[in-house]
């Protein structure tokens, strides 16, 4: 009795054929994912922010992996909150992403992340910045800070909304240098950034990419950026710390998530993409512009860091009796 084997050749086709057709089965199937719709991908600020300008060039990198439309949606408003109701009332289906800027706080809560969202990956971190339009602004935050103690009624700062990251940097000022300058917010930081560049606000605590060129032109004084270390496009700003108060440190974040619910192959997948985009060359520039450290790591990895910032925070904001309304 004779046995005849398949000959290796014919086998190799044989397989490379069922792959192909199972590639081209799965591209023509509606419910793969992703290539049945464009990705949506929402943000909750105006045009023209750290968060946006973060999101659009990761949106176009998304798009060139995936071979699908990314639409980046911007959706203002209630300090992101609108933007965090659409993207939980969105199918948990791989279509929907959103930026979430943080920390942020509400008076009233809207859906968040571990809740009615679900973390996909930290995008990047980095330091917001305090300057001034005034055409006679004090030289340095010594000198400022002695200004704002002497007529504290005079002085307030714009931010690009209640209870934000800017919002809360600016109170965080207020207790280490122990002032008490007066919280004026936006719906984003554009107004925001008009109105200080006039001197219509003195100061404003806001995001790097926004003030970048006024700063460069001298249209804006930096004073100080928040974080612990100088930033690449503002080398001679000082930090906090090295502009005298020790004990200061804060960062704004920007997380990605997507709806709960959404199956944990797609989300470990958008993780990886994310990640990739995160640390790809396409991002750099606007990395350094805005002093943003790109981020990386795991879902839950950036899950677990939401919860430990939002816990420092809120803990400031009690501390210190913010009304968030």
């Amino acid at each position: 009795m004779s046995t005849q084997f398949f000959p290796r050749r014919a086998f190799v086709a044989a397989a490379a054929a069922l792959c192909l057709s199972a590639t081209v089965l799965a591209a023509g199937d509606p419910g793969a994912w992703p290539n049945a719709k464009p990705i949506t991908w929402i943000v909750g600020f105006p045009p023209g922010g750290t968060v946006d300008v973060l999101t659009r060039v990761a949106a176009r990198k998304l798009g060139e992996k995936t071979g699908q439309s990314v639409v980046v949606e911007n959706r203002p408003g209630a300090s992101g909150a609108i933007a965090l109701q659409a993207a939980a009332k969105a199918a948990p289906d791989g279509y929907t992403l959103i930026t979430v800027p943080g920390p942020v706080l509400y008076a009233t809560q809207p859906p968040e992340v571990g809740k009615e969202l679900v973390a996909v990956a930290t995008l990047a971190q980095g330091p917001m910045v305090l300057v001034s339009g005034m055409p006679n602004a004090p030289a340095n935050l010594s000198e400022l800070i002695q200004a704002i103690k002497k007529s504290p009624a005079t002085w307030s700062y714009a931010t690009s909304g209640n209870g934000t990251s800017q919002h809360l940097a600016g109170e965080l000022f207020n207790v280490s240098a122990d002032t008490a300058m007066t919280h004026v917010p936006y719906k984003g930081g554009g107004q925001a950034v008009v109105d200080v560049v006039g001197a219509q606000i003195p100061l404003g605590m806001l995001g790097v990419t926004p003030v970048l060129q006024q700063i460069k032109s001298g249209k804006l004084k930096a004073y100080a950026v928040t974080t612990g270390y100088r930033i690449e496009s503002l080398p001679d700003v000082p930090t906090m710390k090295e502009a005298g108060l020790k004990d200061y440190d804060a960062a704004q974040w920007y997380v990605v998530a997507t709806p709960k619910g959404t199956p944990a192959a797609q989300v470990q997948q958008l993780n990886v993409w994310v990640n990739e985009i995160a640390a790809s060359a396409e991002l750099k520039p606007s990395l350094v512009a805005s002093g943003s450290i790109a981020g990386k790591g795991s879902a839950k990895e950036a899950q677990q860091f939401i919860e430990r910032d939002t816990q420092k925070w809120r803990a400031l904001a009690s501390n210190a009796k913010l009304d968030l309304q």
